[in-house]
């Protein structure tokens, strides 16, 4: 690894896998949390979705910040440190780097090997950017490394993670940034639009299959990580617009009557029966400000692309207590 780049191990447990299994399929509607998703295999099949015709999103968030940054580093300055939770491969933080010009940046990820790669890969690319990688399951802290210089921060959430939130956890998430940011802090944050449910639809059952993949993928982990009983052929993947709840939902849908077995715990499945593994919340400008508002985020402004397909914001601190 780069010297420039820095390790910081925050031990997410993985074997956090395990209790959430056991308490998901304990309930009559049975989940799995969408953090698990994301090892090494789960976050390189999430960029090939990144790359499917229908599945809009990275090209629009892309287009509204080509077209914004100038004015985004006009309002947060440069030297700023720039934080970003669940950073994935870094792709995005690219189009924001030489204009932005942070004097630090700490990617967070809690697949610790694909972060290790992805922060070797930017070091290459950015020889002038001191990195501080920190993996970390950012849905229950944000800690950012004591080395990192104390100057104003920048969140940075692209890509509509935030509708991954149930509304009310979306809220807490937000308060978390707040205090993460400090005084002076901002965040920059993409979230998804409501839209035709044709093209939402369209983005989360890609012709090529890699979103039933993704999200059978999680079956397989269960099977090679836990040893468990189990056969990811028998389920098939399913999501669909909620128009009521104004979310994607993806679920693993069992094709017949079948157990899990997993150390000496049995979990039976009907014919027909779901595993929620995601809700994808989208939200309307005036609700997603609302929201934020009432996180103690202060609306700076937003640009939307093309169509509306896609929103990105720029929030402040508010005044009252960090």
């Amino acid at each position: 690894m780069s010297q420039q780049v820095t390790f910081h191990d925050h031990k997410p447990k993985e074997s956090n896998l395990y209790s959430a299994i056991l308490y998901g399929f304990s309930q009559s509607a049975k989940t799995i949390p969408p953090k698990f998703f994301y090892n090494e295999r789960g976050s390189r099949l999430f960029d090939e979705i990144c790359d499917q015709p229908e599945y809009y999103l990275p090209d629009a968030e892309k287009t509204v910040l080509n077209r914004c940054v100038n004015e985004i580093a006009e309002i947060t300055g440069e030297n700023r440190v720039i934080f970003e939770p669940g950073a994935g491969n870094l792709s995005k933080i690219r189009l924001l780097l030489d204009v932005l010009k942070p004097i630090a940046y700490v990617p967070m990820d809690i697949s610790s090997d694909f972060l290790k790669s992805a922060a070797a890969g930017l070091a290459g690319d950015y020889p002038w950017l001191p990195i501080h990688a920190a993996c970390v399951d950012f849905t229950h802290s944000l800690p950012l490394p004591e080395a990192v210089p104390d100057k104003p921060r920048l969140a940075f959430f692209p890509g509509s993670s935030l509708g991954n939130f149930h509304r009310a956890e979306a809220k807490e998430f937000l308060l978390m940034i707040r205090q993460a940011l400090g005084r002076e802090g901002m965040l920059l944050i993409g979230v998804d639009t409501k839209k035709s449910v044709s093209v939402l639809n369209a983005a989360y059952n890609d012709a090529a299959g890699i979103t039933a993949k993704f999200n059978l993928n999680l079956l397989w982990r269960i099977r090679h990580e836990l040893q468990a009983e189990c056969e990811p052929d028998n389920f098939d993947h399913h999501a669909f617009y909620n128009r009521d709840e104004g979310r994607i939902e993806m679920h693993l849908v069992s094709q017949r009557e079948q157990a899990v077995r997993i150390n000496g715990h049995r979990f039976s499945f009907d014919p027909g029966e779901t595993v929620q593994t995601e809700c994808s919340y989208k939200y309307a400008p005036e609700e997603f400000l609302a929201l934020a508002t009432d996180a103690g985020l202060q609306p700076i402004k937003h640009w939307l692309a093309k169509d509306e397909l896609f929103a990105v914001y720029l929030l402040g601190v508010s005044a009252w207590e960090v």
